[in-house]
């Protein structure tokens, strides 16, 4: 029986984080877009010409949203939304009460403003005129007297006197809320709460607000909407959510389901009931349907922008390293349903990412390539990675690798395989390997490849001094693990990541093969070169240029293995020490996948000391050995930031541009060097929600605040779903997820 078996088993039972929350059911928000000139007509005719701005409404107590059109020809157009579709029609009886407020309804000394200076206002459900904004402050009328006044809101932390006062609603307990230049602010009681971006208020040129479903407040602005859910606000900006970011008006119907119009179309965004289950099964489906690709599970490429419809299967740089974490996730999800079905689909992408091994010549057993592709394969690879691509990318990176043909014709001539295969592959394959070996592989007969497998890479690490050896017989751009690179100039600032990972690689060997060797050549790796001593400084995190956001998922997957096959109490106490040094750097990035990693490994140190494991280690220092053990024996992780990531990751996996430089509510990095647009939240110090991000990808940067139109921020392309069902999965096979 495999050591995470026995490990799972034990903590399947345990309760580690919150009570049962798998079948909790929680709001789902889910965009549909119409944008104008496709589902909403672009051009009404001869008699009212062509739409120039949409604007939304709710007409009386009418709960169907209506689109009010202008039109270049100076007239208004009608159209309501049923069926499913917007349809043209005019509304029903007076339309007069959308208009701004009569004078007569402003009873102020001196004159407070004429309708022309009102920017927004706000009335009681009967119809009484309560407040209104203007460029040049907020009046509220006095019950009393029923005079209009200015007001000067002041709470414990501001005092202002708002300008461009463009926002007014009342919730439904009666209470107003206005948004102005200043921010957001609202009465209650007679006592004002004031938000600004130190209260998590995310932007403030405001164009609009409505009262939501279940009491919510929303607020548009020239830069996207915003909800506020009684303690956190919540914005939805980008196409992710809008067909554009300047908000006209926003209409909230009796479900819940908002209705926000822009200049380029309309967003109905539903609040549809969702628990961890299901939002597993919606992913599973995803993939399936749209990602997997001759066993492989990667993106998908879109013919039509946001389209998921026109999807069409296409190849990644790292087609081997998506596959094995998918892998990983069925893995896990058999484990814990046991499932057959289940466990065919980790067998799938076990032989998927074996095939990248068998597939090369036998001069180069045990070299996983990148990317498996039929000869008949409808791009011409190798004219679009030839010698231009070569020549670009030494550009940026004056290490690249020129070699061509960069896909590989197999031997049976059916294939091309892509070479210059680098480390995200490697620790992938042996995370996914240790993984299905103790979970999936349960007979002798599904045991053995994977033994071949993870023999047939090691070794070839091994007997070309812990190099992969391309087919020119020189190692790859990214994958080089020996002393001679690794300890020389070339290779300083990946000594110790790679330290990490060649030790995890024959770490899983030892295990999975049984053979002793792999513990002698990780022995004198360690007691020659000191790569257990490398990995106290795991990667390097300054300057800042050096960072790679995926770096983080080599680490965490190669501690993940490491940490449970590796015996010797010292050693663990080192590489305990390893992993919270590279935790402590990623642990506000809001990341599911490497926050339960490290929980994983974090737990299963906690249990062998508690098993008395260490009592032996550095006897002739103990006071070391129990220093480390008191700062580790609590187990603390981000884990409400793991239930709040997979809550509000968006059921649209499409690669969106996003921009959040703007926001009020972050906080740019100060640090020298550091590259535009990287920041947190000034509320918590922690990344901004993912839902709120332009990247769905496991192995990016949580605080890269703009995801810029390009490859991956297009809308061409949409990711599969593992970047849930990975994490959840894991945290369901360790208890951590009940």
């Amino acid at each position: 029986m495999g050591s995470w078996l026995i490990l799972g088993s034990i903590l399947l039972g345990a309760t580690l984080g919150e009570s049962s929350i798998i079948n909790e059911v929680f709001p789902q928000d889910v965009r549909t877009a119409y944008y104008l000139g496709s589902e909403i007509p672009g051009h009404l005719g001869n008699e009212l010409g062509a739409v120039i701005d949409i604007d939304l409404v709710r007409l009386d107590q009418n709960e169907i949203p209506w689109i009010r059109l202008k039109t270049d020809q100076e007239k208004a157009a009608w159209m309501v939304f049923r069926d499913e579709a917007w349809q043209r029609q005019d509304p029903p009886g007076d339309v007069s009460s959308l208009d701004k407020p009569d004078p007569s309804e402003i009873k102020s000394e001196p004159p407070a403003a004429t309708p022309l200076d009102i920017m927004s206002w706000a009335r009681k459900p009967g119809g009484d005129l309560v407040a209104f904004g203007t460029a040049q402050g907020l009046f509220i009328k006095d019950e009393s007297s029923g005079l209009f006044s200015h007001a000067y809101p002041a709470d414990d932390s501001y005092s202002w006197a708002p300008k461009e006062v463009a926002a007014l609603v009342l919730d439904r307990r009666g209470n107003l809320w206005f948004g102005s230049r200043e921010g957001v602010g609202t009465l209650q009681n007679n006592e004002w709460k004031l938000f600004t971006g130190a209260e998590g208020l995310p932007y403030g040129h405001f164009t609009c607000a409505c009262l939501g479903g279940n009491g919510e407040v929303w607020f548009g602005t020239i830069r996207g909407a915003m909800r506020y859910e009684g303690d956190r606000w919540r914005y939805r900006a980008s196409e992710r959510w809008l067909p554009d970011d300047h908000v006209n008006s926003i209409v909230v119907d009796s479900s819940g389901t908002a209705w926000i119009a822009t200049p380029k179309g309309v967003s109905r965004i539903e609040r549809q009931q969702y628990s961890f289950e299901k939002k597993a099964a919606f992913f599973l489906d995803q993939v399936e349907a749209r990602h997997n690709r001759d066993g492989y599970v990667t993106d998908c490429a879109l013919r039509k922008k946001g389209d998921v419809s026109s999807w069409y299967p296409k190849i990644t740089d790292n087609d081997g390293g998506y596959t094995a974490l998918h892998g990983a996730a069925m893995a896990f999800r058999f484990a814990v349903t046991r499932d057959p079905a289940d466990k065919a689909l980790a067998q799938r992408c076990f032989l998927a990412c074996k095939r990248l091994v068998d597939i090369v010549p036998e001069s180069m057993r045990g070299f996983p390539a990148r990317v498996l592709i039929p000869v008949d394969w409808p791009e011409p690879v190798n004219e679009i990675y030839g010698d231009r691509y070569n020549q670009e990318s030494q550009k940026s990176d004056p290490f690249w690798k020129l070699i061509t043909p960069r896909f590989v014709k197999s031997e049976d001539g059916k294939y091309y395989w892509k070479c210059d295969t680098s480390s995200d592959e490697l620790a992938a394959h042996y995370f996914f390997y240790a993984i299905y070996y103790d979970l999936v592989a349960q007979t002798e007969e599904e045991k053995s490849p994977a033994r071949e497998v993870i023999r047939e890479i090691t070794d070839h690490l091994i007997r070309n001094g812990f190099n992969l050896i391309d087919h020119d017989g020189e190692p790859t751009r990214w994958g080089r693990f020996g002393p001679d690179y690794l300890l020389a100039i070339d290779g300083w600032e990946q000594r110790g990541l790679n330290s990490l990972m060649i030790l995890s690689f024959l770490a899983v060997a030892e295990h999975v093969t049984g053979d002793p060797k792999y513990a002698a050549v990780a022995a004198e790796l360690r007691d020659k070169y000191h790569y257990h001593i490398n990995t106290l400084v795991p990667r390097i995190t300054f300057p800042p240029d050096m960072i790679a956001s995926w770096d983080n998922d080599l680490g965490l997957e190669s501690y993940y293995t490491l940490m449970l096959y590796e015996k010797d109490p010292e050693l663990l106490l080192l590489y305990r020490q390893s992993l919270e040094h590279f935790w402590l750097y990623v642990s506000k990035q809001k990341n599911p996948f490497w926050s339960l990693a490290y929980a994983a490994c974090a737990k299963h140190f906690i249990d062998l000391d508690a098993q008395g494991h260490f009592d032996n280690a550095f006897a002739e220092n103990p006071d070391i050995r129990e220093s480390m053990l008191r700062k580790y024996r609590p187990l603390e992780y981000a884990h409400a930031d793991v239930i709040d990531t997979l809550r509000v990751l968006p059921l649209d996996m499409i690669a969106w541009e996003a921009n959040n430089s703007h926001r009020y509510d972050i906080q740019l990095d100060p640090s020298p060097g550091v590259q535009p647009g990287i920041g947190w939240s000034r509320v918590d110090g922690k990344s901004l929600p993912i839902d709120e991000r332009g990247h769905v990808r496991q192995d990016r940067d949580g605080f890269a605040l703009d995801a810029l139109e390009g490859p991956e921020g297009s809308g061409l392309s949409e990711h599969e779903g593992t970047f849930y069902l990975l994490p959840y999965y894991l945290g369901r096979y360790h208890g951590f997820i009940e």
